[in-house]
């Protein structure tokens, strides 16, 4: 399969890496410092139960930063929020913001959550 590929003008790459910084910033300051806390949990203790308790994979595959490098974030961050279907990946909507996924997503793909700590 091919991947896709943005193409941008000249001069609008710098825009984007700005636009999307900002959404991160704005995400990250969105959701409170407790919350983390309870989604770090809810990744260790309702993901880890398919994804593996450390999330290098399991009856999921793995949620290390080196394996979804290459995945972009708003194709994880739809997964999570519905799911897909036919497979024992449930939707989380009802159990966070979009907020919330953006923030998650964008702590997995930096490695910046312990996988190993209880």
């Amino acid at each position: 399969m091919r991947s896709a590929r943005l193409f941008l003008l000249p001069g609008l790459q710098g825009t984007v890496a700005i636009l999307v910084t900002l959404l991160a910033v704005a995400a990250e300051a969105e959701v409170g410092q407790a919350r983390r806390a309870e989604l770090v949990h809810m990744l260790r203790q309702d993901c880890g139960s398919c994804h593996g308790i450390t999330l290098k994979g399991g009856l999921g595959p793995a949620l290390t930063a080196g394996a979804l490098r290459d995945k972009p974030r708003g194709y994880l961050e739809t997964v999570i929020l519905n799911g897909k279907p036919g497979t024992p990946m449930a939707p989380w909507q009802r159990f966070m913001t979009r907020e919330e996924v953006r923030w998650l997503v964008g702590e997995l793909k930096s490695g910046d959550i312990d996988h190993d700590k209880d």
